[in-house]
């Protein structure tokens, strides 16, 4: 009897780097300076057909401001991370949300957006480091400051070599107390460079605040966000005037989206920071975004990352479509 041998082949697929969809943005470790750089440089290489990179200044000492636009729309939505050192997180946010809209961007659907449609009409302009001095100061790296100024900074920080805590740029200027929108009514103390709370001795002071006026004026955004830790909540009221309905309207949505609550309108708000002044200069919506559970003066631990990332990864492209609702 003759024999009948079966012979099966198994073939397997050669392993291939898959570089289109290889991760960029690293959120398991603290985000600095230099990685944002690095990241930028890879993303840039990777989505150039998508996105436009530019520098809108530098820090006091010298780090540049990046701002990255996405899409092809006339209209803008401006988001902005890190106006405080300690609040680094917010930069990571910002940049999972750039890699993730660029590698979808030709995608017919994304979280239930038809993100290519709307960046036909809208550009996301990302700042993800407006303060990269300050974080690169709370992170305890001290190489690139002049040795001198590094006894400068213990000082602005009561006498502490742990920087844990500090929120003000590399001149001891806290950024989100510089704008001229109630600026003046603002509390004197602390009354020198300080880690926290030292509104300067005059409003657009600090290099970062006027390279970021300055490039508002140039897009001319229909919505600005400021991204802040902490406390899951968001601000966005601020003499809001004849647009308050719709500001409120659009704040809900931004509210539903991420479950953060929203502020009770203050009747006597001061200002001072980035939304007052967008608020009232240019009479289109602004939201001050609190990510983070409290915990005290210092930077959110990475452990929450992924689950503020899933609140907020809807938020641009929600404002991107409400931008087109409004007129500029």
């Amino acid at each position: 009897m003759a024999k009948i041998i079966i012979c099966i082949i198994i073939l397997f697929p050669v392993q291939q780097e898959n570089v289109t969809s290889a991760k960029i943005v690293n959120a398991n470790t603290r985000y600095s300076y230099e990685m944002l750089e690095d990241d930028l440089s890879k993303i840039t290489q990777k989505y150039k057909e998508k996105i436009n990179i530019k520098s809108i200044g530098t820090s006091h000492f010298g780090r540049d401001i990046w701002a990255i636009k996405l899409g092809k729309g006339k209209k803008n939505v401006v988001l902005i991370g890190s106006h405080h050192g300690r609040e680094w997180m917010t930069s990571l946010l910002l940049m999972e949300m750039l890699e993730s809209y660029a590698s979808t961007y030709n995608e017919r659907n994304f979280f239930g957006f038809k993100s290519h449609q709307i960046f036909n009409d809208v550009s996301l302009w990302f700042v993800p480091m407006l303060n990269p001095d300050g974080v690169t100061i709370q992170q305890n790296d001290f190489k690139s400051f002049p040795s001198h100024h590094q006894n400068l900074l213990v000082k602005m920080n009561d006498g502490s070599a742990n920087f844990k805590r500090w929120k003000a740029n590399g001149m001891g200027i806290d950024l989100n107390r510089q704008y001229p929108a109630g600026w003046e009514r603002l509390d004197q103390e602390p009354v020198f460079p300080w880690y926290k709370f030292y509104k300067g001795e005059n409003p657009l002071e600090s290099k970062e605040v006027k390279a970021l006026t300055k490039f508002i004026s140039e897009i001319n955004p229909s919505i600005a966000v400021a991204y802040h830790t902490a406390g899951r909540e968001i601000y966005w009221n601020y003499k809001n005037g004849k647009n308050l309905k719709r500001d409120k309207q659009i704040a809900k949505k931004v509210s539903k989206l991420t479950g953060y609550k929203l502020a009770m309108p203050v009747q006597n708000a001061i200002g001072g920071g980035f939304t007052d002044w967008f608020i009232t200069t240019y009479h289109r919506p602004a939201l001050t975004i609190e990510i983070s559970r409290y915990v005290g003066e210092t930077n959110p631990p990475l452990s929450i990352f992924h689950n503020e990332w899933k609140r907020n990864r809807y938020v641009g492209l929600k404002l991107a479509k409400e931008a087109k609702k409004i007129s500029n």
